[in-house]
């Protein structure tokens, strides 16, 4: 039963991710099509949908003169939503420690599930387009989605101890990529009837997600009775309060005959205080790993949003085709996340795994610049890549950071991986939000080639 339950939390822990990543890739899918229905050429190349009438649109609305200018647009959204994530983080992690995270994880998750939908489906379908409303949107998506990834990986710390930690966060963070390729799937499969109704299938899926993590999930197994798993083993603890359960529990009956008198008379174990901001932001390692995953996450962010844009329009290949294509960055990040990380955990360090990959991606990143017109070519190397930048990007923001907030400094007295998950990843996201707008600005003025030798750079900056 205990190792059937760790299982449950952990698809529960990977879901959660999945859905968020997967109506967050939506965006990035159909950049095509919005561009298009904001410019006033017809646009009816690369699949998007017939039912588009941008002329028209265009001289209602008079969003962009032409594609460059959206282009443009869309990386400075790209920014917008980074900068407020990276925002969010910072307090999200400090919220994450004090409060219930069942209750802050399905808060974050339907919410950006109801904004996404105001923005991509709700807009369209009123024919109403402004900019300045959908930046509001984006900063306001930004902050919701910021819940979500420091309290899954403080609950991860929770259920899953050091030993193994590499391999087991590693697998987990997969449940990015999974939520990329599932987002790129849905998007391509309704993209025909129009780029609203992508965002109308992954927030509906997504805001399920939130439903079923405020019914279902348990943040520390102490919730059914046994201690902390980052001790060294699983004991009988005294339960927490009533808050703290799902209100949904298979466990109601067993456990109030296994835990009975005697336990309600032991006293309660003191809660661990929740670290300061600033205390957090001066653990060793937290801020060489914070601005080396600024640098990172502005390359693997980049890949993120732009990738699809860049095959449509670098080759000429229909959107459908892009989207689906794109996927397989995703698959190398996801295999190289595994694999690093019980290589890390074999090895007993992860900072040497971390360089090696890095200083490969390099040369990877040089051969994807040069990838010829073909599909095949252009996905394997697109999975070499993705191993060698998305694996590297997966360790820091999990394993590591997870490592960090539960580090010897801290001598267990106080609660902090939250904190420090909002920390490396917020400062990672302030990063990537700079970059995206630079991506787009660098792309229109010089050219991908260029964009592609600013990711080495960056990588180099990293070692």
């Amino acid at each position: 039963n205990t190792g059937a339950k760790f299982l449950e939390m952990f698809a529960l822990f990977s879901c959660c991710y999945v859905l968020l990543h997967s109506s967050r890739k939506t965006f990035s899918n159909v950049k095509v099509s919005i561009s298009a229905q904001w410019t006033p050429s017809a646009f009816q190349q690369n699949g998007s949908t017939s039912s588009l009438s941008p002329g028209e649109t265009w001289e209602e609305n008079k969003l962009f003169a032409d594609m460059g200018e959206a282009t443009l647009f869309l990386g400075a959204l790209d920014s917008i939503f980074l900068f407020s994530y990276a925002v969010g983080l910072y307090i999200s992690g400090v919220i994450g420690d004090r409060f219930n995270l069942r209750y802050v994880l399905s808060f974050g998750l339907c919410g950006s599930a109801v904004t996404e939908f105001v923005f991509g489906t709700l807009t369209e379908w009123l024919q109403f387009y402004n900019v300045y409303f959908y930046c509001f949107l984006w900063v306001i998506n930004g902050l919701l989605q910021s819940t979500v990834w420091p309290c899954v990986v403080a609950i991860m710390g929770n259920w899953f101890g050091k030993s193994g930690r590499g391999f087991v966060f590693g697998l987990w963070s997969a449940c990015a990529s999974v939520g990329n390729i599932l987002g790129a799937f849905l998007a391509s499969s309704v993209l025909k009837y129009g780029y609203e109704y992508a965002f109308l299938v992954t927030s509906v899926v997504q805001f399920a997600g939130g439903v079923v993590v405020f019914f279902g999930l348990l943040t520390s197994p102490k919730e059914i009775g046994l201690s902390d798993y980052s001790e060294t083993s699983l004991r009988p603890v005294t339960r927490d309060t009533d808050s703290q359960r799902p209100l949904i529990s298979d466990d109601e009956d067993e456990l109030c005959d296994e835990y009975s008198i005697q336990q309600r008379d032991e006293e309660p174990e003191p809660q661990p205080k929740a670290i300061g901001f600033l205390q957090a932001f001066c653990l060793p390692g937290v801020i060489p790993y914070s601005l080396a995953y600024a640098c990172l996450k502005l390359v693997n962010y980049s890949f993120f949003f732009w990738l699809p844009f860049y095959l449509s329009k670098n080759f000429g290949w229909k959107e459908v085709q892009a989207d689906r294509l794109s996927v397989w960055y995703d698959v190398g990040g996801i295999v190289g996340g595994t694999v690093q990380g019980l290589i890390s955990d074999l090895l007993g360090k992860r900072a040497p795994v971390l360089a090696i990959s890095l200083l490969l991606a390099m040369g990877a990143l040089v051969g994807y610049s040069h990838s010829p017109n073909n599909q095949l070519v252009n996905g394997a190397l697109l999975a070499t890549t993705g191993f060698l930048i998305g694996g590297p990007s997966n360790m820091i923001s999990s394993a590591i950071s997870a490592d960090l907030g539960r580090q010897e400094a801290l001598q267990n007295s106080q609660e902090a991986l939250a904190t420090v998950t909002g920390i490396v990843d917020g400062t990672g996201s302030i990063g990537a939000a700079g970059g995206q707008y630079l991506v787009s600005l660098i792309e229109s003025k010089l050219g991908w080639m260029c964009v592609f030798y600013f990711f080495i750079i960056m990588v180099e900056v990293i070692l």
